[in-house]
């Protein structure tokens, strides 16, 4: 990746409040107890707690993209206040415009101002899913009748839709997000800080593997990139998102893990996230042949299905657990996945089990 974007710093919690929807509605994706993650939809009342399980599983409203593109305080209460300001009839399709497809924009667009859609409307979304599948991995997909249907009807009713979504959403962030929202921001602040100071020392494929902890990245895409959006979220570490917010593709984000190694997500837990994750990951006897392989050589999952004669199912399912843990590298390319060991993540692990034994408190 030979390329020098210019980098813009943020810093908003309301990019954690869109993630934190995921986190919880998906928490073992997260390495999260799903114990927990239920108490805090259990905040909301039925009607907007179903509500916003659909809308995070159904990925009805996708905000990251927008809220990248808007000036000024990017607080939740700020960022709410601008979407409350955008008309309901034409608030999805704002949202919709920064990272939808024309093709789509264009179908979905006219869908919400009929209020209705026709089985030729199910026909055409079915093709531009197909096409845009087979530009992503080369393979055609059929979409379910039943999900089409699902995104039809959302969009035939987008201006109700869209207004039931912002009272869901101020209504998560009233019973619980705002008391969050007060824990997360100085981490995010210190995030940024010791992240400007690496990028002053590391070329930019160094600085997106160790802010990601284990991404590196191999996509043609960024040949145009021409700025870079560095945004840190307690919330979704240490997953990452990297794409490209504008058409020509010349401006693009990166959503970096901004919650540090000693300190969980879940208030007030005695053993550090970080710690438990390892070691979790370490206990399981498939997980250290993988790390044994990895060791010796970059492999592809399919190549790990072959040697562990798994089920390439099984071996991703195994990958994700050691990726959660940081104990591995991911390479990302138009290629497909290349993963290898992580060992300073070893080191990590020992360090912080010999400091918890002893009795450090970590925050």
């Amino acid at each position: 990746m030979g390329i020098n974007p210019q980098l813009i710093w943020e810093i908003g919690t309301a990019y954690d409040l869109f993630t934190s929807l995921d986190v919880i509605h998906n928490p073992s994706r997260y390495g999260l107890r799903g114990s927990w993650a239920a108490g805090v939809r259990s905040r909301l009342p039925v009607e907007q707690r179903e509500f916003l399980q659909n809308a995070v599983e159904r990925h009805h409203f996708w905000v990251i993209p927008w809220l990248t593109n808007q000036d000024g305080p990017k607080d939740s209460a700020a960022v709410l206040q601008k979407l409350a300001a955008i008309p309901p009839e034409q608030r999805m399709q704002e949202l919709a415009s920064c990272y939808m497809r024309e093709e789509m924009q264009a179908l979905l667009f006219l869908v919400a101002e009929q209020g209705s859609w026709t089985e030729s409307d199910k026909d055409a979304l079915q093709t531009l899913y197909a096409q845009s599948h087979k530009e992503e991995t080369g393979k055609s997909k059929k979409v379910p009748d039943e999900e089409l249907i699902d995104k039809l009807t959302v969009w035939a009713d987008a201006a109700v839709y869209s207004q039931k979504m912002l009272e869901a959403l101020k209504l998560y962030y009233d019973v619980f997000f705002k008391e969050e929202e007060a824990r997360i921001q100085k981490p995010l602040e210190d995030r940024v800080a010791a992240a400007k100071a690496l990028a002053e020392k590391m070329p930019l494929p160094d600085l997106l593997n160790e802010l990601s902890q284990g991404l590196r990245f191999e996509f043609d895409q960024t040949e145009d990139m021409k700025e870079l959006v560095m945004i840190p979220s307690f919330w979704s570490t240490p997953l990452t998102m990297f794409t490209s917010f504008s058409c020509d593709n010349k401006r693009w984000l990166f959503l970096f893990g901004g919650r540090p190694d000693g300190v969980s997500l879940v208030p007030g837990e005695v053993v550090p996230e970080l710690l438990y994750q390892m070691l979790k990951a370490l206990a399981d006897p498939t997980r250290l042949r993988i790390l044994r392989y990895l060791s010796e050589e970059p492999l592809t999952p399919a190549e790990l299905a072959r040697r562990l004669r798994l089920r390439p199912p099984t071996v991703i399912h195994h990958l994700d657990a050691l990726r959660l843990a940081r104990l591995v590298h991911v390479t990302l390319s138009v290629n497909g996945r290349r993963y290898e060991a992580r060992h300073e993540a070893i080191k990590t692990v020992c360090t912080m089990l010999d400091s918890f034994l002893e009795g450090e408190t970590f925050t």
